[in-house]
């Protein structure tokens, strides 16, 4: 049985950890959750006493609209930025030393320059007079009245690029540990470079896999300023209502109630992440443990 001693070293590591998770997470997520059950008061503040007034309003039928464009274009852009990213961390990982730093530097470049003035950029480049159009034009691909800007299409790409960072150094530092003299050897017993990639590899770094979904998916579904720049006013996401209700509208219950949501949203695939996790967990201890048992059986016999 342990000591008094360690469950006290063990609770001292512990503590830092624990007070800021309460601090900076948990009680900030208790008020706002709070706040959505109060409703409004005529200045803009929160007027006393609980209500649901507020969840009553949140049930304006363009929100399952725009909560369903928030989803798929944040489903789509982790999937985009995970594809995209699996080549890139594989070639990364396959690098000496020295290029390993240097390409990984070079990923994380765009982060010194301002994220607003990136997006921004963007929007400039999508204009009708923007090189990307006139370049789309001049080899046939777009008409003349074809817009770029302020729709859903922009705000895919925008995501994309932005996130895509997020996406490739998880699944880097992954592959970097990875033992690639297990493709070498699948490739000596006759298995093709595709499939080597796909049932050795990826289930490999499946850990820097799940990092990558959720680091891109989080942010994702609750960004604002790519939808606010690029992004039209049919394009809008749930983002965008909660900062209308909490500035414009100066509506923080209903701007609470809708983070509610979003938070939610976010919550349920992180539940199906940390549950298929420990299942693939289970399964690997179940079939190592049926693989020893077979060992000492053939051993004994």
């Amino acid at each position: 049985m342990r000591s008094f001693r360690d469950k006290l070293h063990e609770w001292g590591l512990t503590l830092p950890s624990f007070l800021w998770l309460m601090c900076f997470f948990v009680i900030p997520t208790v008020i706002v959750v709070s706040i959505a059950f109060h409703s409004a008061s005529p200045g803009g503040g929160i007027a006393a006493g609980f209500t649901l007034e507020t969840w009553r309003g949140i049930s304006n039928p363009n929100y399952p609209v725009i909560v369903w464009r928030t989803i798929w274009i944040s489903a789509v852009t982790t999937a985009a930025c995970v594809v995209l990213s699996l080549p890139c961390a594989y070639a990364i990982a396959r690098m000496s030393v020295k290029w390993r730093a240097v390409v990984a530097g070079l990923i994380m470049l765009p982060f010194w320059t301002s994220f607003i003035v990136r997006v921004f950029a963007w929007r400039t480049l999508l204009n009708p007079e923007g090189f990307i159009q006139q370049l789309l034009i001049s080899i046939g691909l777009a008409a003349e009245n074809t817009t770029l800007n302020y729709n859903s299409g922009a705000i895919l790409v925008v995501s994309i690029y932005s996130f895509l960072p997020f996406a490739i150094m998880p699944i880097y530092t992954a592959a970097e540990k990875f033992d690639f003299s297990l493709l070498e050897a699948a490739r000596d017993l006759g298995a093709r470079s595709f499939y080597a990639f796909c049932r050795i590899f990826m289930p490999g770094i499946k850990r820097g896999i799940v990092s990558a979904v959720l680091m891109v998916f989080i942010p994702a579904i609750g960004s604002y300023v790519i939808p606010d720049l690029v992004g039209g006013t049919d394009s809008e996401l749930i983002g965008n209502k909660i900062y209308q209700r909490t500035f414009p509208d100066r509506n923080l219950p209903h701007a609470s109630a809708l983070a509610t949501v979003t938070g939610i949203s976010v919550l349920l695939p992180l539940a199906c992440v940390a549950w298929w996790l420990k299942r693939q967990d289970e399964r690997e201890a179940k079939r190592l443990a049926e693989a020893t048992a077979r060992k000492l059986s053939g051993g004994a016999a």
